[in-house]
C-alpha cells in the first residue's frame, strides 16, 4: 500500500492536529418493512485514510477494513463500553451485577456479523439510496393500498423470501407504529466524522481530492464559499437523465363522502 503525498505547500494541518485520519457518514434507520423497531445504521466509508503526516492512505482493496477483524472490533468496542457503564454505576435497575457480566461474557463468545459491501456501481446510486432514509420516515404512500373502516390495508416486502405481502392494521396501531421513528428533538439523523465533519471538511476534501487526483477538487461544496448551487430539478425516476421540474403545487382537497 503507498502513500499520495500532499507536500508541505497544500497541506492545511500541523502534523499533531489532525485527530481523526478516518472518514464517515451515517445514517440513522430505525424501521423495518412492517414499520417495527429496527435500528441500525448504514454508513458510508471513503476507502482511505488520512495520516498524521498529512497524506492518503488508500485501501488494498475495494474494502478499508478485513470485515472480520472489522466485526470483531465493533463487538469488542461495544462489550467495553457496556462495562464501563456498569463499572461506573450507570445500570440503576440492574440489581444483580452478575447477572450483567454473564450476559457481557455471552456476548464476547458469540460471533458478532458487521454487513460491509463495497461500492460495485457508480457512487451516486450509493448516495442516492442513503438519501431515501434521510428524508423519508418509516412510510411511504405508494404502500398504503386501502383504508376504510378504521382499517388499513398496507405492503410490505418479506425478506425471507422475497415476496410482496398485505398486512392489516387498525388505524391506531398504524399511527403507533409510526411515530415510534419520528426522532425526539435534538437527534440527528444524519452525521459525519472523520476529515467528513462539516467543522473541517471544506480544508480537509480539497488536498485529498489533489492527493488522489480527481478532478474537479475545487468544487464549489469545497472551496470555502457559502453560495448553494443552483438547483437544476429532479432526475427522471426511469431514465434517471431527464430532469422533472416544480411547475405547480396542488392544494389537498376535502373528500366528503357518503
Amino acid at each position: 500500500m503507498g502513500y499520495k503525498k500532499f507536500g508541505p505547500e497544500i497541506c492545511p494541518f500541523e502534523p499533531a492536529t489532525v485527530e481523526l485520519a478516518l472518514g464517515m457518514t451515517a445514517v440513522l434507520h430505525t424501521w423495518g418493512q412492517t414499520l417495527t423497531r429496527h435500528v441500525h445504521l448504514h454508513c458510508l466509508v471513503p476507502g482511505g485514510a488520512l495520516t498524521e503526516r498529512c497524506e492518503w492512505n488508500p485501501a488494498k482493496s475495494t474494502y478499508l477494513f478485513p470485515v472480520r477483524a472489522l466485526s470483531r472490533h465493533v463487538r469488542g468496542g461495544f462489550v467495553s463500553r457496556l462495562r464501563r457503564a456498569l463499572n461506573d454505576g450507570r445500570f440503576e435497575r440492574i440489581e444483580s451485577t452478575q447477572q450483567i457480566d454473564t450476559m457481557l461474557d455471552a456476548l464476547m463468545a458469540t460471533q458478532w456479523v458487521v454487513y460491509s459491501k463495497a461500492c460495485l456501481t457508480r457512487t451516486e446510486t450509493v448516495v442516492d439510496y442513503l438519501g431515501r432514509y434521510s428524508h423519508r420516515i418509516a412510510l411511504s404512500d405508494a404502500r398504503i393500498l386501502d383504508f376504510e373502516g378504521g382499517r388499513v390495508d398496507l405492503a410490505y416486502k418479506d425478506y425471507r423470501d422475497g415476496r410482496h405481502q398485505v398486512m392489516a392494521l387498525d388505524d391506531e396501531e398504524l399511527l403507533r407504529r409510526f411515530l415510534r421513528h419520528v426522532l425526539p428533538k435534538g437527534f440527528m439523523r444524519i452525521r459525519h466524522f472523520g476529515f467528513l465533519a462539516n467543522r473541517c471538511r471544506i480544508q480537509r476534501l480539497a488536498p485529498i481530492r489533489r492527493a488522489i487526483e480527481v478532478d474537479g477538487a475545487e468544487s464549489a461544496d469545497v472551496d470555502g464559499t457559502d453560495e448553494p448551487t443552483a438547483f437544476d430539478g429532479y432526475p427522471g425516476p426511469v431514465c434517471r437523465r431527464g430532469r422533472w421540474h416544480l411547475i405547480a403545487r396542488l392544494a389537498p382537497q376535502r373528500h366528503e363522502g357518503g
